[in-house]
Order: C-alpha cells, then sequence, then structure tokens
C-alpha cells in the first residue's frame, strides 16, 4: 500500500517528537540539576507533558486522516448502490 506524502510527514514527526522528548528530558534534566534533583526532575517532567501534548496532536491528526479516507470509501459504495438502485428501478 502506498502512503502519501502527508502520512509520511506526519509519521516523520512522530518519530522526532519522540526523540526531542527523550533527548530534552535529559538535557534539561542535566541543565537545572545545579538546583537539587527535585526541582530538575519537576521541570523534566514539565517539559515531557508539554512534548507529550504534541504527540497527542500528531496522533489526533492521523486519526482524523484515517477516519477521513475511510468515510470516503464509504461514500462511494453508497454512492455505487444508490446508481445500482436507481437504474434497477
Amino acid at each position: 500500500m502506498k502512503r502519501s506524502t502527508f502520512d509520511a510527514i506526519l509519521s516523520f514527526l512522530l518519530g522526532s517528537s519522540w526523540a526531542f522528548i527523550i533527548i530534552g528530558a535529559w538535557g534539561i534534566f542535566n541543565l537545572f540539576s545545579f538546583l537539587g534533583l527535585a526541582p530538575a526532575l519537576f521541570i523534566a517532567i514539565f517539559f515531557i507533558l508539554f512534548g507529550l501534548f504534541g504527540i497527542l496532536l500528531l496522533e489526533t491528526l492521523l486519526t482524523y486522516r484515517e477516519r477521513h479516507k475511510e468515510q470516503q470509501k464509504q461514500t462511494q459504495l453508497l454512492e455505487e448502490i444508490l446508481l445500482h438502485l436507481q437504474k434497477s428501478a
């Protein structure tokens, strides 16, 4: 099955978002570790939550895209059924 360019870009952005979260959280933790364990951990978790929100948005886009494709297929089938029924009536 051939994937569209839009799907490929969304998949790439999804993968790079996960990498951004992992590397970014590690970097943020190291950057704020001079404040102590608790503040650095809190800031890193806050960073992770913002990153997960971005991933949630990308996943939502993928889900809506798949639902839209499925609705297009169903509409085409319903139009074919209607055409068949109109011909036989």
